[in-house]
């Protein structure tokens, strides 16, 4: 039985809180707590309210730290040098437009930061120390605490353990959202002038290829807490979304997701196979070797693998006694699990390489152009709601300091939409009793039935089914038309049997909502990934039945919209606009 706070037993016994506010930001991540210290920046008088599941302190991806802020322009660089950097290692596709206007702002989170007291690391000349071309060093162990204490310091009102469950809709304009609480079990109602969703992207959709138990379940690269949440009210509510099928599929330290970057760009130590050749330089110089796109380097290991060269590693065996110091106190910053399990392992890193393997596949606006579809001003198609971070698509390589950068943005377009509107309508009672009775269904069934279908089961099957027919890590990334349409079917299926979900406490009341989420997110990624009939970034998104690119027919965004009254999808295509001249595909 899991441990939480009591559910009610019966529907009439839950409060309903109303608020009203000015901003509401819905993840009070990095993207979410830049956006409302850039709000209140604006204007001091705005009220302005994040709305967060965990604890503001410690949420979102930066909860454990970073070691790297890895898009930052540094001196000597322009724009136009990011955005073709940038659209090369997406395969050249990105919103030029949007990378244009994010590289504009892109440093003031940084250099807020350090203000702020985050440390980052300096070269004798007092420039910021780089790693790689685009990379700046930190010692960003706390760099989240010192965000939410900014915005405490800036007066916005925070609401932790408030699970964001739907966009509160009146005559097809946001007007906030509503939610429970994951502790006192009741459900908030927040009206907004203008709400901004930055919630983070999507982990849990597919098995990850540690997951052998109940020890090893969401064992992740990326933040497991982040489940679609704010994708998939936005699909429920009729947005646009963009370029799901731009998964994030990326090398990871195997058994334990770290970050390989930390050692192959901070350390230069090469990925081998397992016949100690240099992968990238003997096998992908044709495609830029160690400067291959990232959804190349991605794919290395697992094609290794196949071909028989398996397993890979980084070659740690030229590192110096001080390199390896220095990048064990980097994991600190950021994967502190694995530098224990290094120690566990008495693994001389100077004998024993480390071993390198795929993760499983995520939806991540932040790393690719996933998300809502968005005008310069961050605004999606629903009028009212703005999006930035993990969620906002169409900018790709955002990462650390983009997505801070595009919570700033977010704001601005926020606050200018806020001079169009003065009074926020109330929303229906029986909007409000819809949603009530949605939310805490699986836990009056768990009281009025006693049996059903828990959380952590349904979730099981939808990773399975994802991750065999899918294209997921077990499949080495690949699929085809007949398997993709198998998981269609079957995650329709899944989404008919949430009516089944139970919850015995409001904690696995939350999980019942992640995985209705994710099944959400799920079928609008298989829509994606069947409607392009190519093969545009093997291993983010190989299709085996059509295995090369196809530029006359899809050199375009795949967008989709669900409706909200039938709950069919459209998919449509919308076309490039190059801004900035040169091979899209060279940086």
């Amino acid at each position: 039985m899991p441990q939480g706070t009591k559910l009610p037993s019966r529907l009439e016994d839950i409060e309903v809180v109303q608020l009203k506010t000015d901003i509401l930001v819905i993840g009070a991540g990095n993207a979410g707590c830049f956006a409302a210290i850039e709000a209140k920046k604006l204007d001091p008088n705005l009220q302005v309210t994040l709305m967060e599941k965990a604890h503001i302190d410690r949420s979102g991806c930066l909860a454990a730290g970073m070691d790297a802020i890895n898009t930052y322009i540094k001196k000597g660089r322009t724009i136009e040098e990011f955005v073709r950097w940038s659209r090369s290692q997406a395969g050249g596709l990105i919103r030029e437009d949007l990378t244009i206007s994010l590289a504009e702002v892109l440093n003031q989170p940084t250099e807020q930061w350090e203000e702020w007291g985050l440390p980052v690391d300096k070269d004798e000349d007092e420039q910021y120390h780089t790693r790689g071309k685009w990379d700046i060093t930190i010692k960003g162990s706390e760099m989240k605490v010192i965000l939410a204490e900014k915005v405490r310091e800036y007066g916005c009102q925070i609401l932790n353990r408030v699970v964001a469950t739907n966009f509160l809709v009146v005559d097809g304009r946001i007007i906030g959202a509503a939610g429970f609480g994951v502790r006192d079990g009741k459900m908030y109602i927040v009206l907004a002038r203008a709400t901004i969703v930055s919630t983070g992207g999507c982990a849990g959709l597919y098995k990850p290829y540690t997951n052998d138990g109940v020890d090893s379940h969401h064992h992740l690269w990326y933040c497991p807490f982040n489940t679609g949440a704010g994708y998939a009210m936005g699909i429920r509510a009729g947005a646009e979304m963009t370029t799901f099928e731009m998964r994030w599929c990326a090398t990871r330290t195997k058994d334990f997701n770290g970050p390989i970057d930390t050692i192959s760009v901070g350390y230069e130590t090469p990925m081998i196979n397992a016949y100690g050749e240099k992968i990238l330089q003997e096998r992908y110089a044709h495609l830029g070797g160690d400067a291959a796109p990232r959804f190349i380097r991605a794919n290395v290991p697992m094609e290794e693998w196949l071909n028989g060269r398996g397993p890979c590693y980084v070659d740690t065996r030229g590192m110096t006694d001080e390199n390896i110091k220095d990048m064990k106190i980097d994991y600190l910053n950021e994967r502190p699990a694995f530098v224990l399990y290094l120690a566990a392992r008495g693994q001389d890193l100077k004998q024993e390489p480390i071993e390198i393997y795929g993760n499983d596949p995520y939806i991540v606006g932040g790393h690719t152009a996933s998300g809502y579809w968005v005008d310069i001003k961050r605004a999606t198609t629903l009028p009212g709601l703005f999006a930035a971070g993990d969620v906002a698509g169409g900018t790709p390589n955002k990462f650390v300091g983009g997505c801070a950068a595009e919570g700033m943005l977010a704001a601005r377009g926020a606050v200018e939409y806020l001079k169009t509107v003065t009074v926020v309508p109330e929303v229906p009672s029986e909007q409000i009793t819809k949603e009530r009775d949605r939310v805490f269904a699986p836990a009056i069934r768990q009281v009025e039935v006693g049996d059903g279908i828990t959380p952590r089961e349904m979730e099981e099957r939808m990773q399975r089914l994802m991750d065999e027919y899918a294209g997921g890590v077990h499949q080495f990334y690949r699929m085809n038309a007949t398997q993709l349409q198998f998981a269609l079917k079957n995650i329709r299926i899944l989404k008919d049997q949430t009516k089944y979900l139970i919850a015995r406490d409001l904690h696995e009341l939350m999980e019942a909502h992640e995985v209705i989420d994710r099944l959400d997110v799920a079928e609008v990624l298989l829509h994606h990934l069947l409607f392009r009939e190519e093969t545009r970034w093997p291993g983010w998104q190989t299709r085996t039945d059509f295995p090369e690119r196809n530029d006359e027919k899809f050199d375009c965004f795949v967008n989709s919209r669900r409706n909200p009254d039938t709950g069919e999808i459209e998919v449509f295509t919308r076309p490039y606009e190059q801004v900035v001249p040169g091979d899209r595909y060279l940086p």
